[in-house]
């Protein structure tokens, strides 16, 4: 089972136009959030993203776009980081 963060909370958004079918964005994602259907990416889950940024630094037609660093996904990197207990403030 693939671990999905808090529901509908993700800042990733994706334009389908621009997008040219390259890859990058399901090569790059960790959870798997994106997958190639009919020469374009589109996201799967957009519950699993945990914000990491990857798919929109490696998206050279600029489809994506997400709040990288932004809440509770921000923080359990962090943590994997810095070797400290994760906290968003969040509770």
């Amino acid at each position: 089972m693939t671990h999905q963060y808090l529901k509908n909370v993700a800042t990733l958004a994706f334009i389908a136009e621009k997008c040219t079918g390259c890859g990058k964005c399901v090569e790059v994602c960790p959870h798997g959030v994106f997958e190639i259907n009919e020469k374009k990416a589109q996201i799967i889950t957009k519950d699993l993203c945990m914000e990491c940024g990857a798919c929109a630094i490696n998206c050279p037609a600029k489809a994506i776009e997400v709040n990288a660093g932004a809440g509770c996904a921000a923080a359990i990197i962090w943590g994997w980081l810095t070797g400290k207990e994760p906290s968003c403030d969040c509770c």
